[in-house]
């Protein structure tokens, strides 16, 4: 795939308004969850999220051109969404479907400083969205199709994936490199029953782009692990305790099942990338690759909201304009970086040309998390180096 031949990025899947509360302070970080306590809180910050809005709206920050596909209710949270996505120019809102009687998603984002976030979600419209969403017109010259959050989508898991199968295969016979992001099954709710590790053997033989978070894939594939690994701390601790073992053990399993390429979304300690015998269609030197980075040094970071999402927007940017692994995977994490310096999903997101300049004017990346022996080792051996992207 040459940069000239690529048109636009059609993300589609799970929308949602974000309403991030704004923290005074360690204490109230602390204790604001104790029964019967006040905490005085700062100005909300209200956004658009969900993979729709973060990865989309990355994508549009980084001067890629991009459509938009999602459900919404006709509320006044939708009014708000279509508000919000409206005021960045262009016609993003088009492929947006406000449907009467239905309700707005939404979610409150506790993220707390220097604290990875937690979510109390309604998935609202998205309970109901389904393949015949997606219109031909939606798919006609794609060059990448990402969907987003099929686990907190009722009507994208109850059927086991196959209407998920069936739309990732239109995009394909569309011309569309797919993508896939996940998200963490809430284990009280009904879709934390599904066999998602059956879901992963249907559906990943359609995806050429995995991009999930590690305590997504561990979750998915090795629930017994996940646990085990968790202590009681949920996908946090799975995040602090992943092996490079594990990574190699997950991208397995998921090449296995039919992904060409799986980008593990590491949090603080970085990004890895696996890719099969085969390598990406249309684009040469992506077969049988295995790296690694750490993230970029962020001096402050204000909130980690959307991060995950706009990693996700900085590969398909790279995917797009036909950059190779390594580099395709440092403005991953850059675009992480940046993005973490602002409390809201996309607002730290800078402009292509704005993000590979800082990348090559000696942002460094920070050291390698530890947590096995060898694995510090392991990693800078297959460690994605310098920058070689114009």
């Amino acid at each position: 795939m040459s940069e000239s031949s690529v048109s636009r990025i059609v993300v589609c899947g799970h929308l949602c308004l974000d309403i991030i509360p704004t923290f005074l302070g360690a204490g109230a970080a602390q204790d604001w969850a104790r029964p019967g306590r006040l905490t005085q809180m700062g100005a909300p910050v209200i956004s658009t999220g969900g993979a729709v809005s973060n990865v989309g709206l990355a994508l549009h920050r980084l001067g890629v051109p991009v459509r938009l596909a999602a459900r919404i209710g006709d509320d006044p949270l939708g009014m708000l969404i279509l508000d919000r996505i409206k005021a960045t120019g262009g016609d993003l809102a088009a492929g947006i479907a406000r449907v009467p009687g239905e309700i707005t998603s939404y979610s409150v984002v506790i993220n707390p400083p220097s604290v990875d976030r937690s979510f109390l979600h309604c998935p609202g419209a998205n309970d109901t969205f389904q393949e015949g969403d997606v219109s031909e017109a939606t798919l006609r010259d794609a060059a990448i199709f990402h969907f987003g959050y099929p686990p907190l989508m009722k009507k994208m898991w109850s059927d086991g994936g196959i209407g998920l199968s069936r739309l990732l295969e239109r995009a394909r016979a569309a011309g569309a490199l797919t993508s896939l992001d996940m998200s963490l099954p809430d284990p009280a709710s009904p879709s934390g029953a599904v066999d998602w590790d059956a879901y992963l053997a249907r559906v990943l033989g359609r995806v050429d782009l995995f991009v999930p978070s590690v305590e997504e894939l561990v979750s998915m594939i090795d629930h017994a692990e996940f646990e085990r690994l968790s202590q009681g701390l949920g996908g946090e601790g799975v995040l602090r305790m992943a092996t490079f073992a594990l990574l190699e053990r997950l991208s397995d399993k998921a090449l296995e099942y039919g992904a060409s390429v799986i980008l593990i979304k590491l949090g603080d300690r970085g990004a890895y990338l696996r890719t099969g015998s085969g390598g990406l269609r249309g684009m040469a030197g992506w077969e049988n690759r295995e790296l690694y980075t750490p993230v970029f040094r962020v001096p402050h970071v204000v909130g980690t909201t959307g991060a995950g999402d706009s990693t996700i927007a900085g590969f398909l940017a790279s995917i797009s304009k036909g950059l190779a692994p390594g580099d395709a995977l440092s403005v991953a994490v850059a675009v992480g970086g940046c993005c973490v310096e602002a409390a809201d999903a996309t607002s730290g997101i800078r402009p292509w040309g704005e993000t590979i300049a800082r990348m090559k004017s000696g942002w460094e990346k920070a050291a390698v998390h530890v947590t096995e022996p060898g694995w510090k080792e392991v990693a800078q051996g297959i460690w994605a180096g310098p920058l070689d992207a114009p």
